[in-house]
């Protein structure tokens, strides 16, 4: 708020700054809140709403703009990253040139190593439906080590238009017509609920682009622990939903990286994110209007899930338990067949005993997040794990009967993906219009009374 106050070229361009608070700790008690709000001179509105994630925020917000008459762009930005106000302009400069109105993102940056341009454009890989770099985009350019040099070839292309499925919306512009026209996001919470509308403008002829040269910082994903936190539950049932909406492709390779990924689970000990992974899936198939039904309760209902589980219980640090039986060493990850077929044979023997109960009490291996490999933890009974922030850890216990349980939940889960995943498209798609209807979002964003 502060740094688009101070840019008198930001502040005329802005007619509305709108702020869905939906945390406990409120954005008006923060410090220089006061100073940040009277220089915007009347441009900020703060809407208090339950927590329904970051796809109820941004619906509020595009739901809140719509209403404005003079509002003809939508711009939207997350709440935990760094702004550089000229890449305001430089969407709108782009807007406004564009010859027919297109969704415009900026790129992203890496919060905790500057430097670091972390995304530079993202699509819909079409074999299993997940996201991946788009054609032209470089992961993790370093400006530290590579700057921008007219003269050199690694530059240009930084320079280049990157044409995307989608765009991340830490930093994504949107045009009335398009929002006015697609209606609002989908509620999904959090996760895919950009690519969806990305990929539902596209259905719309509607482009997006991300635009070099307009960028934020924001924490990388490197830096996170969400494919095996509680986000995960999310990134696999809105990946279904997504896929459901906008994908005509075969099923199999979905299903075929969800075994992948179940099985890289449970070689790791992380139970608690299979079985939240498997309740995922069972609300996938219970339809659209259960979706929108649980937007508010899903969250609790997977931290409840999560606490039965000790990989999922998180400690200040591994000094709060015994010292660990053994020294870590090092361990080169398995690159030809042959060893990697090795390291599964041995990971599959071990699974199959029962666990040693000392490992339980106590540690065999303090282990960084980093080294928290399928290879390196397929033959322990129990290890701390440090989380990828660094701020605690998770004590990893091998459960051979919990094992077998999820493995077996999640096959019969997967088996009926396959068996009624093509169910599921019609049902899904039929439901798009009314879910991101603004009558439908009214039901959860507006008090009862407003309306009834």
């Amino acid at each position: 708020l502060t740094a688009i106050g101070e840019d008198p070229l930001v502040l005329a361009a802005v007619t509305q700054v709108i702020i869905p608070d939906q945390g406990t700790r409120k954005v008006r008690d923060e410090p220089g809140f006061a100073a940040a709000e009277a220089a915007l001179d009347g441009r900020l509105q703060i809407v208090d709403q339950p927590n329904l994630g970051g796809s109820g925020g941004y619906a509020r917000v595009m739901y809140e703009a719509l209403a404005t008459p003079d509002c003809q762009q939508i711009l939207f930005m997350d709440d935990d990253i760094r702004i550089e106000p000229d890449s305001i302009l430089r969407v709108l400069a782009m807007h406004r040139f564009a010859k027919t109105p297109m969704l415009i993102g900026g790129q992203m940056l890496n919060l905790q190593e500057p430097s670091h341009l972390h995304i530079m454009g993202e699509v819909v890989n079409p074999s299993n439906f997940m996201w991946t770099a788009a054609a032209h985009a470089e992961y993790d350019h370093n400006f530290a080590e590579y700057p921008l040099n007219d003269d050199n070839a690694r530059s240009k292309l930084l320079h280049r238009r990157i044409d995307v499925d989608f765009n991340g919306w830490w930093t994504c512009m949107i045009p009335r017509q398009v929002a006015e026209e697609m209606g609002q996001p989908l509620p999904l919470f959090i996760k895919w609920d950009d690519a969806e509308y990305g990929l539902r403008a596209g259905e719309h002829g509607y482009p997006t682009v991300t635009l070099p040269g307009a960028a934020i910082w924001h924490m990388a994903w490197s830096d996170k622990d969400d494919a095996i936190d509680w986000q995960a539950y999310f990134h696999l049932r809105n990946r279904l939903v997504v896929a459901a909406l906008h994908w005509d492709g075969d099923i199999t390779g979905l299903v075929r990286s969800h075994l992948k990924a179940t099985l890289k689970h449970l070689a790791c000990l992380e139970y608690s994110t299979v079985a939240i992974q498997n309740r995922a899936i069972d609300d996938f198939l219970a339809g659209p209007e259960h979706i929108f039904s649980i937007l508010e309760s899903a969250l609790p209902e997977v931290h409840r899930l999560r606490k039965e589980y000790p990989d999922a219980v998180v400690l200040p640090a591994a000094s709060e338990l015994p010292a660990p039986q053994n020294k870590t060493r090092a361990m080169k990850p398995p690159v030809n067949p042959l060893s990697i077929s090795y390291r599964l044979a041995r990971g599959i023997s071990h699974n199959l005993t029962k666990a040693d109960p000392s490992a339980h009490l106590r540690p065999e291996y303090n282990v960084p997040t980093q080294d928290a490999r399928w290879f390196r933890l397929c033959t322990v009974d129990g290890v701390t794990v440090t989380t990828a922030d660094g701020c605690g850890v998770v004590y990893r216990q091998r459960d051979r009967r919990k094992m077998f349980t999820l493995l077996l939940s999640s096959l019969r889960r997967q088996r009926q993906l396959l068996g009624r995943f093509d169910e599921m498209r019609k049902v899904y798609r039929d439901a798009l219009p009314v879910l991101s209807s603004k009558q439908k979002w009214e039901t959860a964003l507006l008090p009862t009374t407003e309306h009834a």
